[in-house]
């Protein structure tokens, strides 16, 4: 009888573990480069969530954006960084995924912070969009995020990407080695800062990151929605001033079939540790629940409604 008792008392305790938190599995999270936030932000969150829940993370580093879509289209990743606008993009089946088609098998899982459009010179007598005419700048690999983000603001100034100025095509590694090897003038670099490239960079040679005035960025926030007015203190990378900029979301996104205790682990260990967060990665200062819940362009994914509904938010699902 005590056998039984005892077998009886240790299967009420699986379940009542199992209903704690979910069940966990082991999730693969594309982020980006090796000198990015991305990958920088995405390993602490990810060793913060496999420590303190049932689901084990492994952060990896990517392409960026359009290469984690792709990663979980082919199953070979869970979890990824997007750019809200590349989100938008695969979801809608435009500009990166015109040709490729739509991509619509992922939900969002949160908005995690800014990301800004970062215009990084050596040169100070760069000091507007229009000083790049004929310049040769690093305007981020052919065909991503980066790229468009590019095209964008540069149009915004009545540049043409692939004509106005001289471009190549570079990663933010490359660009910064390029930048210090005097082969390029300025660099696109999308991403929040501070970011590990510039920071490098700042760290032997006085870097100016060039602003957008007003007016144009009201005209290219009115073009493309996604953007948002930001402002980078001088004192991230020790510029002479505060440079205004445009920025977009970093939203973490999961493939549909992933399950919803994974996604609610994710998010609610997050969430519930930010401070740990925070002391780990200056990023963690950014997280902000509603914040989060503000991604309007996919849909979010049920265990993510269900941790945004513990805390009264509601949020779109499929």
């Amino acid at each position: 009888m005590k056998k039984i008792v005892a077998l009886v008392l240790a299967m009420v305790m699986v379940l009542a573990l199992a209903a704690c938190g979910g069940k966990g599995g082991n999730l693969t999270f594309t982020t980006g480069g090796d000198q990015g936030t991305y990958y920088g932000f995405g390993t602490v969150l990810a060793g913060k969530v496999s420590d303190k829940s049932k689901t084990s993370v492994t952060a990896i580093t990517s392409g960026g954006s359009k290469a984690n879509i792709e990663a979980l289209q082919a199953g070979d990743a869970q979890l990824g960084f997007v750019q809200s606008d590349v989100g938008a993009y695969a979801y809608q089946g435009t500009r990166l995924f015109a040709e490729s088609g739509k991509v619509d098998n992922f939900s969002t899982v949160a908005a995690l912070y800014m990301e800004q459009v970062q215009i990084v010179t050596l040169d100070p007598n760069i000091k507007s969009v229009s000083d790049l005419a004929g310049k040769n700048v690093s305007i981020g690999a052919a065909g991503s995020g980066v790229y468009f983000n590019a095209v964008d603001v540069l149009g915004a100034y009545g540049i043409d990407a692939d004509t106005g100025i001289n471009p190549t095509y570079q990663s933010f590694g490359d660009s910064v080695e390029a930048l210090q090897d005097g082969k390029i003038d300025a660099a696109f670099v999308v991403a929040g800062a501070p970011t590990t490239a510039i920071t490098s960079l700042a760290a032997t040679r006085q870097v100016y990151l060039v602003s957008l005035d007003d007016a144009h960025i009201d005209q290219l926030i009115a073009q493309s929605p996604y953007y948002s007015k930001n402002v980078i203190s001088k004192d991230t990378y020790g510029m002479p001033e505060d440079a205004t900029t445009v920025a977009v979301m970093a939203v973490v996104i999961a493939r549909d079939d992933v399950s919803a205790d994974d996604v609610y682990n994710f998010v609610s260990t997050i969430y519930e540790n930010i401070a740990d967060i925070s002391a780990a990665h200056a990023k963690g200062n950014e997280l902000d629940l509603n914040f989060a819940a503000s991604y309007g362009s996919v849909p979010y994914h049920a265990g993510a409604a269900k941790y945004f509904a513990e805390k009264g938010i509601t949020v779109p699902t499929k």
